[in-house]
């Protein structure tokens, strides 16, 4: 079919930040006496609004997390994306290549976008179309966020297409009435095989979906 527009998630589908962010949270949590694994802070918190990775932390711990936790991983994750943050393969030979209008939707704070497309080289792709849910107050696997950034490219919500690294994305998308792409670089995607949803496990891959 034809799209009006691509959406693409940000953390784990344009920049490779959700192992960089999450390791980050694993070090702050040892600092609480809260031991996790790398693997097991991807498997609960990957593409999880942070006020949710808050309260399961909080709940593992069997009370609430210190005020000063959340600011500490802010500041953090900010330094270690800038220090090692990367663009995932073949993201930007992608972007050259769309001529469709494409936009960024991500759960995660508008900061913590622009941190991560500027280190990557991705920003100026998108310009000003970078939509948070923070923004519209309305978190994946909502589908408020999409219909969001839909409404700002002025735009079909039936003519979008999603692409997205998690189940909670694919969800979203799903209740927008979009088509979702299951970007799964690990070549594992059986928890994005939702509904008619698309697999895919390298960015060189997509375009050709996307047709």
């Amino acid at each position: 079919m034809h799209f009006d527009a691509i959406i693409f998630d940000c953390d784990g589908t344009l920049v490779d930040s959700e192992r960089v962010g999450n390791a980050v949270i694993v070090k702050c949590a040892e600092e609480l006496g809260l031991t996790l694994t790398l693997e097991e802070a991807l498997e609960h918190f990957a593409g999880r609004k942070m006020a949710d990775t808050m309260g399961l932390i909080a709940q593992w711990l069997g009370k609430p997390v210190p005020d000063w936790f959340l600011p500490t991983i802010r500041k953090r994750m900010v330094d270690a994306f800038e220090e090692r943050l990367e663009a995932m393969d073949g993201v930007h030979s992608l972007l050259q290549k769309l001529s469709t209008p494409v936009c960024v939707a991500s759960n995660g704070p508008q900061d913590k976008m622009q941190v991560s497309l500027r280190v990557t080289g991705l920003l100026p792709y998108f310009g000003n179309r970078i939509f948070s849910a923070y923004d519209c107050g309305s978190w994946k696997p909502d589908p408020g966020l999409f219909l969001y950034a839909a409404d700002a490219m002025g735009v079909d919500p039936k003519s979008c297409a999603v692409v997205e690294d998690s189940p909670l994305g694919i969800q979203a998308a799903l209740s927008a009435g979009m088509v979702p792409f299951g970007y799964a670089p690990t070549g594992d995607g059986a928890t994005l095989a939702i509904g008619e949803t698309k697999i895919f496990t390298h960015m060189r891959s997509l375009e050709a979906l996307l047709r």
